[in-house]
């Protein structure tokens, strides 16, 4: 099909609400191109019963997977930052709507720089994500696909439907650029549906659930309606500390660093009215004197800053007075040593 030539967005107008205004005339685009592709067969859209099941989001690192699952979720349950290889873990995330239980799946970008343990652990949660799921949802940027982009699709198997997720389209500033390239994308894999979207837009989540939603089994919820994880406070409390701890040292600190909780303690509320207290210890391992020196700052206001920004953040999320204690350890090769890999609470 040939793509016809996009007009311009008015100038006065925001490119991104530009796009997602005219998501029609993209769908129209979308439904053209897959009348020539081979897809699996969703399951028959019905209102009976509950559906729920499983839905793995992967692609390479810093395509977006941990911004999509928590605008998915609802609430932020996935660290993010500009750093590759932020996500190490397999994170659940739990969105749920009228008869329909959606079970996301974080994982963390395939690594192919690095084959340390630790990248080893990581790759092994990716490949094991893919296996036993409803639907995957194959991240990328939208108009781009690199090699490393390829190293991801060759793990997925074409047994299970996987939708092209063309994220970040909102740094696409003409639609018309988009349909050559989702020309080639044909080529590539047996995608379900492509859809180009942005992880930012409400609009957007709101039409991926809809999607997500034809392709999960009918069976009975696995979790309560409220939940939104199977994820600890105290994991919740590394992760944070891990974001911020990399968001306030840029590229400076090697992505190897990592967080371990020493002591977590839960005391009730003394009266009423008051909020439970956590108290919480943690350690930020590194790797070499001169990171411990980084993370620590002049006079030590950088680690204080780490501490006050999780504290803040986790009070909000937990509903719970928080009370943290940080320390900076250096354990050089950590990530080259499978036991110590492990022992941190990976693989």
């Amino acid at each position: 099909m040939k793509p016809s030539k996009s007009p311009e967005p008015p100038a006065n107008e925001n490119v991104a609400e530009y796009l997602a205004d005219d998501v029609q005339d993209l769908d129209s685009m979308l439904q053209g191109l897959l009348k020539t592709t081979p897809k699996m067969q969703a399951a028959g859209a019905t209102t009976e019963g509950q559906r729920c099941g499983l839905v793995a989001i992967v692609g390479k690192p810093n395509v977006g997977k941990s911004t999509l699952l928590n605008a998915l979720v609802g609430q932020k349950i996935s660290i993010t930052s500009r750093k590759a290889q932020t996500t190490r873990h397999r994170i659940t995330g739990m969105h749920t709507r009228a008869n329909t239980q959606f079970v996301f799946v974080d994982t963390p970008g395939f690594q192919t720089l690095h084959a340390n343990a630790l990248n080893k652990s990581l790759n092994k949660t990716v490949q094991a994500a893919v296996v036993d799921v409803d639907l995957i949802l194959f991240v990328v940027e939208a108009g781009s696909f690199t090699p490393a982009d390829a190293r991801v699709l060759a793990l997925l198997g074409k047994d299970i439907p996987t939708l092209l997720v063309a994220n970040k389209l909102d740094n696409v500033h003409r639609r018309g650029d988009i349909a050559p390239w989702l020309q080639t994308m044909q080529s590539q894999h047996p995608f379900a549906e492509f859809v180009p979207m942005s992880a930012k837009n409400a609009k957007d989540i709101e039409r991926l659930l809809g999607i997500c939603e034809k392709f999960l089994p009918q069976q009975a919820w696995w979790y309560d309606a409220s939940e939104l994880t199977d994820r600890s406070e105290k994991f919740l409390a590394s992760e944070l500390v891990r974001e911020k701890l990399f968001r306030l040292t840029g590229d400076e600190l090697p992505y190897t660093s990592t967080v371990v909780i020493d002591t977590f303690e839960e005391e009730p509320p003394q009266r009423k009215g008051q909020k439970r207290l956590l108290r919480i210890a943690a350690t930020i391992v590194v790797e070499r004197d001169g990171h411990k020196a980084m993370v620590i700052g002049d006079k030590g206001e950088r680690i204080k800053r780490i501490g006050m920004e999780t504290r803040v953040e986790l009070e909000r999320l937990a509903d719970a007075k928080v009370f943290l204690e940080l320390w900076v350890k250096v354990r050089s090769g950590w990530a080259d040593d499978e036991a110590r890999v492990r022992s941190f609470g990976y693989g």
